[in-house]
Parts: structure tokens; sequence; C-alpha cells
């Protein structure tokens, strides 16, 4: 009986030890969070510690993690992140019951290591930043510390009475261990609180542009755009189902009055600094673009068509005196730098060979959601949106691509992203079963600043066959096409290609989505009976 005692009351120390553990993990990080709130909400550890895991976190492992959990791998990462610090705090807090002060200093160094990572965070602001990880790291040791006195009395080893030199009964524990949890709480609230009132400001400035009729409107897209066939892609996305890859731990709320992009460097004549006004007042075009993702897989959803307001990016830069290297000009890449540190590579070249590439300030009539870059984004039709679609813009830097890589770049990507054709069946979905007779298989297809010329369809090994297309919007958007298939019973794989404008035919040839994009033919297997 007394084994089983000394047994039953070690598991209640080492309970008691990890609650101890866990409660002062939960008080860091929401005091984090309400310095945080203080000094600027994306200094906060968990994102800090987030954003420096996803910039270490090897290329094929995040191409992984976008093809796996989609717009949730953000979600996933912070979820892993606090898996993995409760489980720490948690160890800390049962070694803290023989070991007091280690477990303390434990603490302290996870919160230097919050603040490390948000002082080499790329749009790191000075020590401020260290601030919440490090006022977080010594409340969250202070309390450890305390607690793991209280259920350590070797005296009285059933933690219900005190003895010569212990500490506070177990119900003395369960008290403080709650008025910490409830104080941390409160913290966390008025934190979030303070974030949400800071982020009030940008929201407001959002709701109060008024997007000035363009100065070169898109034509009217004719209704023989869209098929008239179920569970094909509508042909434009609406804003909230448009998709959503990027980097951000937190979606920057930045205040059209207060923003500025600074147009500088190699071969600049005249350095410029815009405000979010004056590209209101300039002459805006309006243009259809199809936006492609490069960790799209072959048939997968991360492309979206939308209709965009902007100024042409090419005016910009030839008021600022920039040559393309075609015409002399010393540059050949523009970086472009968002306010959360990001950095993307686009060719001179191609953003003045005459595309509509384009600063953006509305989104399918509406100015951009904080989602996808209000207040001001790039959009460049036929590049990869590694290599062109800076969200947040604030800097625009001219330099060469043998000075500088971009972040995508020295991560294993290629340095020029130009959109491979490619071609999608919607419908019939991957191991449907439709009923046997004339089945629509349909989807679209995508060759951005080339355009769709035709569309193939293959029942299993048999002959190319020619699909209906829809009306061309133009040659920077996606275009739907169909093919009414008159089945047979039983299992059929049916293939999909594309030919571009130029006449080239979509290779079969599959390669995954590093370095440039994937390729490759998408199939999809359906029973019909």
């Amino acid at each position: 009986m007394a084994g089983v005692s000394t047994f039953r009351t070690s598991l209640i120390r080492g309970a008691l030890g990890a609650v101890s553990g866990l409660v002062s993990a939960y008080t860091a990080l929401a005091v984090a969070e309400l310095v945080a709130s203080l000094v600027r909400p994306r200094a906060g550890p968990v994102t800090v510690v987030g954003g420096a895991a996803i910039d270490r976190t090897p290329a094929a492992l995040k191409d992984y993690a976008i093809r796996t959990f989609g717009e949730n791998d953000k979600l996933v990462l912070q979820f892993g992140i606090l898996s993995v610090l409760g489980l720490f705090a948690a160890a800390l807090g049962i070694a803290s019951l023989r070991y007091r002060r280690c477990g303390a200093a434990g603490v302290l160094l996870f919160g230097v290591v919050g603040a490390a990572a948000a002082l080499t965070r790329p749009d790191a602001q000075g020590p401020v930043d260290a601030l919440p990880s490090l006022a977080g790291a010594a409340v969250s040791a202070a309390v450890l510390h305390y607690l793991s006195g209280e259920p350590v009395s070797r005296a009285a080893p059933v933690l219900s009475t005190r003895g010569p030199g212990s500490g506070p009964s177990r119900r003395g524990f369960l008290l403080a261990a709650s008025v910490a949890a409830v104080a941390a709480t409160g913290a966390g609230a008025v934190g979030r609180a303070l974030t949400g009132r800071r982020g009030e400001g940008a929201a407001a400035s959002r709701a109060a542009v008024r997007l000035p009729a363009p100065a070169s409107p898109a034509p009217v897209l004719p209704a023989s755009v869209q098929l008239k066939v179920a569970d094909i892609s509508a042909f434009t996305t609406a804003n909230e189902d448009f998709y959503r890859v990027d980097t951000a731990q937190v979606v920057p709320k930045v205040d059209a009055g207060t923003w500025r992009l600074k147009i500088h460097g190699k071969g600049v004549a005249r350095p410029r600094t815009y405000t979010y006004q004056e590209l209101l007042g300039r002459p805006l075009i309006e243009r259809d673009i199809t936006l492609t993702c490069v960790s799209n897989e072959v048939g997968g959803p991360y492309v979206g068509h939308a209709r965009w307001l902007g100024v042409r990016l090419a005016d910009l830069l030839d008021e600022c005196g920039v040559k393309p290297p075609s015409n002399g000009g010393p540059a050949d890449q523009l970086v472009a730098r968002s306010v959360d540190g990001m950095t993307l590579g686009s060719p001179v070249e191609d953003l003045m060979d005459g595309r509509d590439a384009m600063l953006a300030v509305g989104m399918n009539g509406q100015p951009l959601p904080f989602d996808h870059g209000f207040p001001v984004r790039m959009v460049v039709p036929g590049l990869y949106g590694y290599v062109s679609a800076c969200k947040w813009i604030e800097d625009v830097e001219l330099t060469t691509f043998d000075s500088y890589d971009a972040y995508w770049v020295k991560r294993a990507w290629s340095r020029r992203g130009p959109i491979k054709t490619q071609a999608r069946i919607d419908t019939p979905k991957p191991f449907a079963r439709p009923a046997a007779g004339t089945v629509a298989v349909a989807g679209v297809a995508w060759a951005q600043h080339r355009g769709i010329a035709r569309v193939e369809v293959r029942i299993d090994d048999g002959a190319w066959q020619d699909a209906d297309l829809a009306t061309q919007a133009g040659a920077d958007t996606w275009r739907q096409w169909s093919y009414p298939w008159k089945s047979a019973p039983g299992g059929h794989t049916l293939t999909v290609r594309a030919t571009d404008g130029t006449g080239q035919v979509q290779t079969e040839e599959r390669t995954r989505t590093i370095p440039d994009g994937a390729s490759g033919w998408h199939s999809v297997f359906v029973t019909t009976g």
C-alpha cells in the first residue's frame, strides 16, 4: 500500500507540475499579446516564430504544406507551434518540481528565442520588437517559479497540508493557478481589443475609398465566356473565394492615408514616392486578368480570375526614368517589397513590354480586400505570383538578378516565372459515378499573355477530340471548355490538354511545382453505369 500511495503522490505532483507549466505558458502568450498590441501586433511570439519557421522550411516541405492544407497551412503551423510550446511548458513545469530555478530559466530561454526571431524578421523595426517575447517570458518565469513551489511539499506528500518549509496546500496551488489563468485571460482580451482598435483606422480608410472610373475600362464580358455546364468554375472568381497563398501569419492592416510607395534604385533617374491618393488621381486601367500560383499542382485550385483596377506600372517606371534592358536600362530586375518584409523579383523587360502590368487598387469593383493586398498590390499577367504579385507593396527597387535574390529564389525557386499552359477538368470529379450516356466533361484552361487556342479531350487511350470553347475574353484570362462524352458503362480515364495562342501544345511531361511550376496533363478516373 505504501508503494501505491507513493506512486499516487508522484503522479499528482507530476500532474500539478505540468499544470503549472501550462499556466505559465498561457500567461506568457497573453502578456506577450498585450505588449504586442501596444508595440506592434506582428511582433507577437507566435507570429514571429511562425514566420521564422516558414523562412527556414525547405521548399519541398513548404510546397507539401500548401498542397495538403491549402489556405489552412498557417493555421496548421500555428497549431503546431502552440502544441510544441504546450509540451515544452508541461515538461518544464514537471522539471521545476525538482529544479525550481532551472524551470524558470527555461522559460526565459524560450523568451530569448522568440525575441531573436522577432529581431531577425525582414520587417523588424528594432529592439522594440523583442519586448513582447521578453515581457511574456519574464512574467511567465515568475508565475512558474511561484507555482512550482506550491505543490512541492516534501513534508506533506499528500499536498493537502502545510509542513515546515513547505509551500501552500493543493487548494492553495489550484487557487493561485486559477488566479494566474484568469489574469492572463484578461490580459489577452485587452491585447486583442487593442490590436483590433489599431486595425480600425485601416478598416476605416478602406471603407472611405471611392474608386474612380477607369480611364481605360475593360470591355464588357459577353455572356458566352461562361458555359452553361453544372460544376464548372465561375468565369469571375468572387473576392471571398479567390485563392490566397502567402507567408503572412497576420494579414497586414495598412492605413491608406499613411501608405507610401517608394520607387528607387539602379537606373532610376528620378526617384519618387507616391501616396495612395496620388495613385487614385492618375489614369487607371481596368483589365480582366487570371492569376495562378506557382504552387498549383496539375489540376489544382490555386488559380482564379478577377477584374483588376490600377495604375499601369510601366507608366510609373517611365516617369521615374527607368528604361528596360532592351532599351539600354542597367536594371533587369524589379524587387517589390511588402510591408511585412516579403520580397518578390520581376523581370523589368516583362513589366515594360506592353502587357497590362499594374499596381492594382481594385478587385472586382471593390477596393482590394486586406487578404489580397489593400491598399495596393502588383498584378502582372503571364507571370506566376511568386515573381510578380506583391501584396501590401510599399517599396520598388530597381536592381539586377546577378546582385540580388528575392525571397523565393533563395529557397530554390527559379528567378523568372512565366506561367505554363495548363488545362483542368472541373467536372466530372475524380472517382465520380455518372450515369452512362452523354456526360458533360468540362473545365478551364489558361496560358496568360498567350491565350488558349484549342483544348482536346482523350478518353482512355483513344484519339484526341476537340472540345467546344467558350468565348476568349482575352489573352490574359482563362478560357472555359466542354466536351459531350458519349460514355459506355465501366471505368474510364479522362485526360485534357490545351494549346496556347502561339501554337504550343501543353507538354505531357509531369514535373513538380518546384522550381518553376507544375506541368503535365490533368486526368480523372470515373466509373459510368
